[in-house]
């Protein structure tokens, strides 16, 4: 891939040929017949568009079908021969249709944490038409749902749903495509336990508000938290999701953070007529800023302290009395964060005693590290490799840190992954032009390619559970690596 960035997408002839190999949809055409010209045209096709198809039934088969036949790659012979994959795989396709309708309908009405009203109607209603028993406002939160399907509570496979957008950018972080993942993992194994009468039950869990910003009263949580608190995970053996990216990673190493409400209490005056008079919190609020960044200097490269200044005063001809500030901590262990947190707190504390202020910190609710449990991300690898994809090793997945989830919690209270996977491309090439959080990633989210991308995880999320349920010795390994390391 040349370094040189343009505005037209580029597939060279290895990604081309690898486009023709790839498990795409059960097409029967052979990868043989499939152009260099239209694998082309797919590859560009698949690229951020300023216009998208109304989200209509006929509309999405045209333009799945349309992929389908740019790509014409077949089914390997492990989902072609397995009844319980080609099962997965049958469920998820058959739902492809209406899965993208509702992709593209929680992309066009994105809504902030706590206010997903619209999603969680749209979720909800959908699940209950696929026989899925739905509790709606679940575990005290209003825009939260747990939907169940299967004959047994012996073994409970957990799956989680996002679908709260980021304030300005909507859909960003791909939250869309989260939600239908779930979806799509839950479906796959409801098929699968009902075909084959197995002893196990499927839980969706709609879990609202990941994205908890510096707009949030400083005490809210993440959703996951608040349903882990309220007991909504109690009895499922294991939980997971999947999230999309500008890669593709099995061991993603999300951080732990914390984050602080800094209020510095100060002594108004004139600031022309008697400044002697005041006492400036702004001053503190500058100090603390200034000395965070000479920290900085001293700390390991892997941490991170980064915030605003939310209130500074109220007019520049008085000495502020008051300023607000917010401060997020991150580490990659949440050990970690804990010792980063003392040397900011030494920080804040200085800087109000060199000013002569008083200072009020308040900590909010923790988000842990992601604990991902080797043996189930041993599976979902192995059934992402049976559709074309490849991984980097581990510890060069571990070494592209990246932001933060309220799933890190989950994972130290029962046993988890959280896989994410690449939208804008099939073939395991990293994007660094085009992070999450950014117009261009929400743009992307909403394109075949991204769907095609989603449905693909989300089998071998379903097989990974799939595998728990049919292998207890597997089960029982999970548990026990679980039990060592959190």
């Amino acid at each position: 891939m040349s370094s040189e960035k343009t505005n037209t997408p580029v597939a060279s002839p290895g990604c081309l040929a690898i486009f023709k190999n790839l498990f795409i949809s059960n097409s029967n055409s052979s990868p043989e017949t499939i152009s260099e010209k239209s694998a082309l045209a797919y590859a560009l096709a698949s690229s951020s568009s300023s216009t998208l198809p109304p989200p209509t039934y006929e509309s999405i088969h045209q333009e799945m079908s349309q992929v389908q036949a740019a790509t014409g790659a077949t089914l390997s012979d492990l989902w072609e021969q397995d009844e319980f994959a080609k099962t997965v795989h049958l469920a998820i396709e058959a739902a492809s249709a209406e899965l993208r309708a509702v992709s593209l309908q929680l992309h066009d009405n994105p809504e902030l944490g706590y206010q997903e009203y619209k999603a969680h109607a749209l979720l909800t209603d959908y699940l209950e038409k696929k026989g899925f028993a739905v509790q709606r406002s679940a575990y005290g939160l209003e825009t939260a749902f747990v939907a169940t399907a299967g004959n047994s509570e012996k073994i409970v496979i957990g799956v989680c749903s996002e679908y709260d957008a980021l304030p300005g950018i909507g859909h960003a972080c791909g939250h869309n495509l989260i939600a239908i993942s779930g979806v799509a993992t839950a479906l796959g194994l409801k098929a699968v336990i009902e075909k084959f009468d197995l002893q196990a039950t499927v839980k969706l869990f709609g879990t609202p508000a990941e994205e908890i910003t510096s707009t949030y009263p400083i005490e809210t949580s993440g959703g996951k938290i608040t349903m882990l608190n309220n007991g909504a995970f109690e009895g499922t053996d294991i939980c997971m999701m999947l999230h999309g990216a500008n890669a593709d990673v099995v061991y993603p190493a999300f951080l732990a953070l914390d984050t602080v409400e800094v209020e510095f209490f100060g002594k108004a005056s004139h600031a022309s007529a008697s400044p002697w008079e005041g006492i400036n919190a702004l001053d503190a609020a500058v100090l603390s800023y200034t000395n965070i960044g000479m920290m900085r200097q001293q700390m390991k490269s892997t941490l991170r302290v980064h915030g605003i200044i939310k209130e500074g005063g109220k007019a520049a001809n008085i000495i502020p009395d008051y300023t607000k500030s917010v401060y997020t901590v991150r580490a990659p262990k949440f050990d970690e964060v804990e010792v980063l947190k003392k040397r900011v707190e030494k920080i804040f504390t200085g800087a109000a005693a060199s000013t002569g202020c008083t200072v009020k910190l308040t900590w909010g609710v923790p988000y842990k590290d992601i604990l991902t449990n080797n043996h189930l991300a041993d599976k979902f690898e192995h059934y992402m490799n049976s559709q074309g994809l490849h991984y980097p090793s581990k510890a060069e997945q571990q070494s592209k840190l990246s932001g933060s989830t309220d799933m890190g919690n989950l994972t130290y209270a029962l046993p988890g992954i959280h896989p994410m996977f690449n939208i804008l491309n099939l073939v395991g090439e990293d994007d660094k032009t085009m992070g999450l959080h950014t117009t261009t990633f929400a743009a992307a989210a909403v394109t075949p390619l991204a769907h095609t991308a989603t449905l693909r995880a989300s089998k071998s999320l379903a097989m990974t559970g799939l595998e728990c349920i049919l292998d207890s010795e597997l089960l029982q390994h999970v548990k026990d690596e679980y039990e060592k390391n959190k």
